[in-house]
């Protein structure tokens, strides 16, 4: 093995061999070669609690082994795009996951997406952004790069607050971070997002929705960071405008500051913060669920119907972000006991048992739920289902 740091080692293409399902891809990084570990290679009991854990990390690590080698992810040196919808709520969830099954340390394609996101950060000067200007139209190098900043540190502090300490690697990605934090004009405080008119996660909303998943990332970074002196000036901006901005925010993205005011109270006040708990009880559904399609004013391009049905994504979300919100509040818990106990039931009961997944679907098109892409937003709400309910634990 030479002594060259492994980010500056070459960082292999994936290979997909066969089919994700059976377990036959080979992932070559940092010059070593892994076979990625999937829940069906492993020992214990496949359902748990009513659901079944195996199959949920079966499913997500399918997903991160095919987005690895989709063509459109594969970036220079050897690293590849991470996504708001498919990346970054699996890198919530994969620690939580691999605790719950006894696994020691991420393995196959988790560890490869980690070796990518760790190359990158100490490779940040040197990376192209993952959209050019020239091939993607103005403006796209500044939101790709702004908002994979972001979501490097949401990742990499995600595995350290399991752990207990914060990285070296994790800290240069918050500092990537805070360099690119906008300080003049209305994005003030925040960044300045990436923007393919995709709802939520690559739309203009998606500005806010960043910056309060941001402060969540903060806010459990573990070591204190938050106290941190160094970042007071930054933290104190993203605060600032988390609270500007709150009131013409579409309701998901009112969750996630619910959920970042666990840490910074300043985001709401005690009106808004009461309003909006009762804002979300009113939208939970007779049989527990929450549908993305109450949690805004969406519109899709092709002027198709939208789903009316409770999704994964929206229960998972609003029910992890009550239960973290009522950890802490004896008055809340209270109140909050019944909505997110049904909302439990509902997670438990419509798991997807032969693939594993929460369903969801596509804010933007009638997609094919099948297809890769119309699983993009099935990815983000598998991870987030598994979050509640290992937080109900």
């Amino acid at each position: 093995m030479t002594n060259t740091p492994y980010w500056h080692r070459p960082l292999a293409s994936c290979a997909l061999a066969s089919c994700i399902a059976a377990s036959l891809a080979v992932i070559a990084f940092s010059g070593r070669t892994a076979k990625p570990v999937l829940a069906a290679d492993k020992s214990g009991d496949a359902a748990t609690a009513g659901w079944d854990r195996q199959a949920a990390e079966r499913y997500l690590d399918g997903r991160e082994v095919w987005w690895q080698t989709w063509d459109r992810t594969q970036k220079d040196h050897g690293t590849y795009c991470i996504s708001c919808h498919t990346q970054a709520p699996y890198g919530l969830a994969g620690p939580s996951l691999r605790q719950q099954l006894g696994e020691p340390a991420p393995a196959g394609a988790e560890r490869a997406m980690l070796d990518s996101i760790e190359k990158r950060v100490h490779m940040w000067k040197e990376v192209e952004p993952f959209y050019l200007d020239a091939k993607y139209g103005a403006g796209k190098e500044v939101q790709s790069r702004n908002a994979e900043s972001v979501l490097n540190a949401v990742i990499l502090s995600s595995y350290d607050a399991r752990a207990g300490h914060l990285t070296d690697t994790a800290r240069m990605a918050f500092d990537n971070a805070w360099a690119l934090q906008s300080t003049r004009g209305p994005t003030a405080g925040a960044w300045i997002w990436q923007n393919f008119s995709y709802t939520p996660w690559e739309s203009p909303e998606s500005e806010y929705h960043g910056a309060a998943l941001m402060a969540v990332a903060v806010g459990k970074a573990p070591d204190r960071y938050r106290d941190d002196p160094k970042i007071a000036a930054h933290l104190a901006a993203l605060t600032a405008y988390l609270s500007s901005h709150y009131e013409t925010q579409p309701l998901l993205n009112k969750v996630v500051a619910l959920w970042a005011s666990n840490w910074f109270p300043q985001v709401l006040t005690g009106a808004q913060r009461a309003k909006l708990l009762e804002d979300i009880y009113a939208r939970q559904r007779t049989d527990g669920g929450w549908c993305l399609t109450d949690l805004g004013t969406w519109e899709r391009m092709d002027n198709s119907q939208l789903e009316t049905r409770p999704d994964g994504y929206a229960t998972g979300l609003t029910v992890l972000v009550l239960e973290e919100t009522a950890a802490s509040d004896a008055h809340l818990k209270a109140r909050a006991r019944e909505p997110i106990a049904h909302g439990v039931a509902w997670l438990v009961a419509n798991q997807d048992k032969a693939t594993g997944a929460w369903p969801a679907w596509s804010l933007n098109k009638n997609r094919d739920p099948n297809s890769d892409v119309g699983k993009f937003m099935s990815d983000a709400a598998t991870s987030y289902a598994v979050l509640a309910l290992d937080a109900k634990r």
